[in-house]
């Protein structure tokens, strides 16, 4: 590739607009990857559907691929891509958040993380190699680091020695990543290595750890560990703190988050990729999002609207369907009532992302920021 994998095209304060290239595919940042944690979104959408709202980066879990169908079987029917019938770029997270969600099933030790499986409670072992190998073997374009996510507040003392580990664990992803790169049956040899940055909620930690690890020269950087039980100005202090040690040329993406609130100030604060299971899983449930704020669209008092879920939203489902419908359906316990609702949400979010980045192309995010960010976060 002669395209320089991120080009930064500019900036308004801190707030970001790039482009990202691999082998899948460009990337217009900033940008919302939409989860589909086993190979497939929950709520029953396809890949198809996935073009259809927007969907510019899919996001899938290495540890629930790793147990079913097993990357191996992945690998041998030609890679994640494939399988799913996806052909845009997509990231893999590498299995360390969890190491951290499982607490109850773990132990961590210098050569990596021995748990059991949630499924079948069988005893499995996933270090940096491993990692790297599942990932290598499902084929993503971004492959994450193997990391500790620490549970929010950690003792220092603690939070120090898991830095100092997780470093060391992002040394050795490095060279495993390069030896599958280059090896002949290498699903996709560009898979490229993002490093996470961690610290818990101590700044001068976090900033020492992101010092660390970018002097290894790697084509990413996440900030891990947030949205893990700390208030959102903790999460947005932490970010304003590690920001200037980010290299400005380099992808920089927040995990697991968030809110549209969220998502605007954290753009606004230098971020390029995002990711949650939120938008769908509160679709699920019949909490959308709308321009105006969040409904729940379970209320009774929707039973007669024939309006569309947001009358400023185009997409597929308001052009076609009533909230009295799609509120029917949830009521009825049908599942069509989850698939409209989760694409409704993921075109939601999309589409923020598509009107920020329009935003800082004109030269008008501050603007959008001040009107969008709290109003997203009201509830109607």
């Amino acid at each position: 590739m002669n395209k320089p994998i991120f080009e930064l095209k500019k900036t308004e304060g801190k707030a970001r607009r790039g482009e990202f290239t691999c082998a899948h595919g460009v990337v217009q940042t900033p940008v919302f990857m939409n989860v589909g944690t086993q190979g497939a979104i929950k709520g029953a959408l396809s890949a198809e559907d996935l073009k259809t709202i927007g969907c510019q980066v899919e996001l899938s879990n290495t540890y629930h691929l790793h147990l079913r169908p097993t990357d191996k079987v992945v690998k041998q029917l030609g890679g994640l891509h494939k399988f799913m019938t996806w052909d845009g770029p997509m990231l893999t997270d590498s299995g360390g958040f969890q190491v951290f969600s499982l607490a109850s099933l773990r132990k961590i030790k210098e050569e990596g993380v021995y748990f059991s499986s949630h499924i079948d409670g069988r005893k499995i072992f996933m270090g940096p190699e491993e990692s790297m190998q599942i990932q290598s073997n499902l084929g993503s374009d971004i492959c994450m680091a193997f990391d500790e996510c620490i549970e929010n507040p950690s003792p220092r003392e603690y939070v120090k020695k898991s830095i100092d580990r997780t470093y060391r664990w992002l040394v050795r992803c490095k060279a495993e990543n390069a030896r599958l790169n280059a090896l002949p049956d290498t699903v996709n040899p560009q898979q490229m290595l993002w490093g996470i940055n961690q610290g818990g909620t101590y700044p001068d930690l976090r900033i020492e750890h992101m010092q660390r690890i970018a002097e290894l020269d790697l084509p990413g950087y996440a900030i891990g560990g947030l949205a893990v039980g700390e208030t959102a100005e903790e999460m947005y202090d932490i970010i304003e703190a590690v920001e200037p040690y980010m290299p400005a040329d380099k992808t920089r993406y927040l995990m697991g988050v968030g809110t549209p609130t969220n998502i605007i100030e954290a753009v606004a604060r230098g971020v390029d990729f995002f990711d949650c299971v939120m938008p769908a899983r509160n679709a699920r449930h019949a909490r959308l999002f709308t321009w105006e704020g969040a409904i729940n669209l379970k209320n009774a008092k929707y039973m007669l609207d024939e309006s569309p879920i947001d009358p400023q939203c185009d997409c597929p489902v308001c052009r076609r369907y009533s909230k009295a419908y799609i509120r029917h359906l949830f009521v009825a316990e049908e599942m069509l009532a989850m698939r409209l609702a989760v694409m409704h949400n993921l075109y939601f979010y999309n589409k923020l992302m598509e009107r920020i980045r329009d935003a800082l192309d004109n030269g008008t995010f501050q603007q959008f920021r001040r009107e969008y960010s709290e109003k997203l976060a009201r509830r109607i």
